[in-house]
C-alpha cells in the first residue's frame, strides 16, 4: 500500500507542476478558442490541460519501471508500452480538437485505433464475460467489445466535461473506489501483472486527478479539454478490463460458490460499470437525443445532465458537488456490498443497501432542490403606442 501511496502524491505533484506550467504558457501565447454557445463560461480559458495530465501518467509510468515493486505489471512490457502509445495517440489528438476542433470522425476513427493498440497490441481483451449462461470466447468477439467498451468510457467520461472541476472530481472519486476495490480484489485472490497493472492505473489516474484539479476548481483557469478526457476515460476503461476481463468464469458457477461468494464473484463486473454511471448515462441519454433528431451522437448540444443542473437553478459550484455525492453513492455502496460479500454473517449487504438507499435519497432531494430561487417572471413594459388607458 505504501507504494501506490507514494505514486498517487508523486503523480499529483508532478501533474500540478506541469499543470501550472502549461497555463502559464497557455497565457503567454494565447492558446484558447473562442467561447461556443454551449459553454458555461464566460472568460476564455485555455483548454490544454490534459497535456499536463498526460505527462504526469507517462511520469508515473516512468517511476513504476524503476521501482522493483512494479516489475510485475511490466511483464510483458509491451501491454504497458500499448496502454502508453493508445494514451500518446489520443492526447494529440485532443490537443488539434481542443485548438482547432477536428471532424468527429477523425476523433471516432483516433479512438478506435488508440482501442485497437490496447487491445490487440497490449493483449488486453475481455477474454470471459458470463451473462447467465453465455461466456465471451471468441478471439474477435473479444477484441470487438473490448474495443467498443474503451471508446465508450472515454466518450462517456469527455461528454460530462462541462463544468470547473467537474470531470477531475468524479473521476477522482470514481478511482479511488475502483483502487480500493481492486487492492482488495487482488490481495484477496493472488497478486496477477494485469490485477496489479489495474491497481497502479487507478493509483496514477488519482494522482492526476488531484494534481489538476486545483487549477481546474471554479473559477477555473484551465481545462482538461478532450485531450485529458478521454485519456483519463482511455485508461479507466483499460484498469477495468485489465482485472475484470482476465477473470476465471468457472469461478463463478453457482453449484459451487455460496450465495455470498457469487455476488462476490458478479462485483467486480458490476462496480468497474457503476462508477462510471452518470458518465455512461449522459453519453447514452445524448446520443439517443441527437440520434432520434436525426443529428451525429457526437455533435455538440446543451441538453447534458450537467446542463439540466444549471436549468433547475443549481449554481455552477452546486451542481458539481452534487455530481460528486452521486458518484461518491453509487460507488461505496457497491463497494460496501462487495466488502460485505466477502464476510459470511447475516445481515451482510445490509450496510451497502442501506448507504445506498439513504444516499440516493439524499442525493434526490438535493439535487430536486434548486440551490437558487428561480427569478419571477416580470410583468411586459406597457406599450406607449397602445391606444389602452
Amino acid at each position: 500500500m505504501k507504494q501506490y501511496l507514494f505514486t498517487i502524491l508523486l503523480t499529483a505533484a508532478i501533474t500540478f507542476t506541469l499543470t501550472w506550467a502549461v497555463w502559464r504558457l497557455s497565457l503567454r501565447y494565447k492558446l484558447y478558442p473562442g467561447i461556443r454557445e454551449r459553454d458555461v463560461h464566460t472568460t476564455p480559458t485555455p483548454r490544454l490541460g490534459g497535456v499536463a495530465i498526460f505527462l504526469g501518467i507517462v511520469a508515473a509510468f516512468g517511476f513504476s519501471a524503476l521501482n522493483p515493486f512494479f516489475q510485475s505489471i511490466w511483464t510483458p512490457p509491451q501491454t504497458i508500452w500499448s496502454i502508453l502509445a493508445a494514451a500518446l495517440l489520443i492526447a494529440v489528438i485532443g490537443v488539434v480538437d481542443d485548438l482547432w476542433d477536428i471532424d468527429w470522425m477523425i476523433k471516432l476513427g483516433a479512438q478506435f485505433l488508440a482501442a485497437g493498440i490496447i487491445t490487440v497490441g497490449g493483449g488486453l481483451q475481455i477474454l470471459s464475460l458470463p451473462f447467465g449462461d453465455l461466456i465471451v470466447v471468441s478471439s474477435w468477439l473479444s477484441i470487438t467489445i473490448t474495443m467498443f467498451a474503451i471508446v465508450i468510457v472515454m466518450n462517456a467520461v469527455n461528454f460530462i466535461d462541462g463544468l470547473d472541476g467537474l470531470v477531475a472530481g468524479v473521476c477522482l472519486i470514481s478511482n479511488g473506489v475502483f483502487f480500493a476495490y481492486s487492492y482488495i480484489f487482488t490481495r484477496d485472490s493472488g497478486a496477477s501483472s494485469n490485477f496489479n497493472l489495474s491497481t497502479f492505473i487507478a493509483a496514477v489516474l488519482i494522482g492526476a486527478c488531484l494534481g489538476f484539479l486545483p487549477l481546474n476548481w471554479s473559477p477555473a483557469k484551465l481545462f482538461m479539454g478532450d485531450s485529458g478526457a478521454l485519456v483519463i476515460g482511455l485508461l479507466m476503461a483499460t484498469s477495468a478490463i485489465s482485472i475484470t476481463g482476465q477473470m476465471d468464469p468457472s469461478s463463478l458457477d453457482p453449484e459451487r460458490l455460496g450465495r455470498s461468494q457469487l455476488v462476490g464473484a458478479f462485483l467486480p463486473i458490476l462496480l468497474p460499470l457503476l462508477v462510471v454511471l452518470l458518465p455512461l448515462l449522459d453519453f447514452g441519454l445524448a446520443v439517443l437525443r441527437r440520434m432520434s433528431a436525426g443529428r451525429s451522437p457526437f455533435s455538440p448540444d446543451r441538453k447534458h445532465l450537467h446542463h439540466r443542473m444549471l436549468d433547475l437553478g443549481h449554481r455552477d459550484r452546486d451542481a458539481v458537488l452534487i455530481f460528486y455525492a452521486w458518484s461518491a453513492v453509487i460507488s461505496l455502496a457497491v463497494l460496501l456490498m462487495y466488502v460485505g460479500a466477502r464476510e459470511d454473517w447475516p445481515g451482510q449487504y445490509l450496510p451497502g443497501v442501506g448507504f445506498g438507499v439513504v444516499g440516493i435519497v439524499a442525493c434526490l432531494l438535493i439535487t430536486l432542490m434548486p440551490s437558487r430561487p428561480k427569478k419571477p417572471a416580470t410583468a411586459p413594459e406597457p406599450d406607449p403606442t397602445s391606444l389602452e388607458s
